[in-house]
């Protein structure tokens, strides 16, 4: 085993703790997402930057508008969870949403790296067809798990908000993985040992929240 792989499996250990202590105590939660969204912030700040290096007006003022929407959006994905928490239900879909956002990645990683197979895009050279499936599969995995928590739905909507919200995870990782390629860097940082930034593993989960929290409340 490298010990790169030592290192990623180490920081997802010590991850998937924070993820459970986030679960069980609100301090936690809030403590945790201030923090993260500071972080996630910073490291957004940085590729934006790196993107625009011009100091031509134009330049100045896309920067300037894509940073402060950024740190407006974090503030109010901070606010929404901590507002969710309250209600029981809610937090239940944030987890499930956060886990299938975390299976999806596994599931790509995984099946791509066995499979490969056709590229996916040109945004992110090293995603394929058969990773995005693997990507779908995995998250679905978590169904007979969750089924029995949510009473109120039936097998087939739980199916469809899965692949929704496991399709918008994918969404953001590209999104993420579009600026990095703009920006010309692997990683947003090298906070998490084995995995780059904050950034890099939240991707898709910034955008999976909120849009997990509007498909449970609007239908």
């Amino acid at each position: 085993m490298s010990l790169e792989l030592k290192k990623r499996i180490l920081t997802s250990v010590v991850l998937l703790c924070l993820l459970t202590m986030m679960f069980f105590f609100k301090f936690v939660l809030i403590i945790s997402l201030i923090i993260i969204a500071i972080v996630c912030w910073v490291e957004f700040y940085a590729l934006i930057s790196k993107i625009f290096l011009r100091n031509n007006r134009a330049d100045q003022l896309l920067r300037f508008s894509l940073k402060g929407m950024s740190l407006l959006y974090l503030s109010f994905l901070v606010s929404l969870i901590i507002i969710q928490s309250k209600n029981p239900e809610l937090n239940l879909v944030v987890i499930y949403a956060i886990l299938i956002s975390i299976m999806t990645d596994v599931g790509g990683l995984i099946v791509g790296k066995i499979l490969k197979g056709k590229k996916l895009t040109k945004i992110s050279p090293n995603k394929t067809i058969s990773g995005s499936i693997g990507s779908f599969t995995f998250s679905l995995l978590l169904i007979p798990f969750f089924i029995k928590y949510f009473v109120d739905y039936s097998f087939l909507q739980l199916f469809i908000f899965t692949i929704l919200v496991s399709l918008i995870s994918q969404m953001g990782d590209l999104l993420i993985s579009f600026l990095k390629r703009k920006a010309r860097v692997k990683n947003t940082s090298d906070l998490l040992p084995g995995h780059g930034g904050v950034l890099d593993r939240i991707d898709g989960i910034i955008f999976v929240i909120p849009t997990a929290i509007f498909l449970v409340m609007n239908f």
